[in-house]
């Protein structure tokens, strides 16, 4: 099933700077552990990845990269983690999937990794104590587009990790 999958989606973006695959993460949370697993394990299989740390060039401004690469992938794979909703990047980068979702019919594939499904839908627990500063410091309406990027991302039948990998 893999080669397969590889196959048809290795053959449509075989194009310049397109990706197969972008992946969306809190990097403290994940970085060095699942999400560096899955980012070489996609790679070994030819699928080729958007990872901010091997695709960001130094001395770049990190943002007008980061969004270009989200609406040049096939597939989205948002990692919801603890700490997730305390990265604005993070958030800003679900707003953009869930837009590409929407506007381009992008794949999303989310992993709840060490957090239910439902606390990330309904902001519960760590991602509550995010939004309740996110109430004081930020503007209402990108909190409302973050909210409702998470909400809408996390309706979505996932794969749901418990334990470390």
């Amino acid at each position: 099933m893999m080669a397969a999958h590889h196959q048809a989606y290795s053959s449509s973006s075989s194009s310049g700077s397109s990706y197969e695959v972008f992946l969306n993460f809190h990097g403290k949370d994940v970085r060095t552990n699942f999400a560096d697993h899955l980012y070489h394990a996609l790679v070994q299989n030819g699928i080729k990845t958007f990872r901010d740390e091997e695709e960001l060039r130094k001395g770049n401004e990190i943002r007008p990269e980061l969004l270009p690469a989200i609406q040049q992938s096939r597939i989205s794979i948002p990692i919801f983690s603890k700490n997730y909703a305390s990265s604005r990047w993070c958030l800003d980068e679900l707003t953009k999937i869930s837009e590409c979702k929407r506007a381009m019919k992008q794949i999303v594939l989310p992993i709840f990794y060490r957090v239910e499904p439902r606390d990330v839908r309904n902001q519960k627990r760590k991602y509550e104590e995010a939004f309740k500063e996110y109430q004081m410091s930020c503007d209402q309406t990108t909190v409302q587009k973050w909210q409702n990027a998470l909400k809408e991302i996390g309706k979505l039948k996932g794969w749901h990790s418990k334990k470390d990998t």
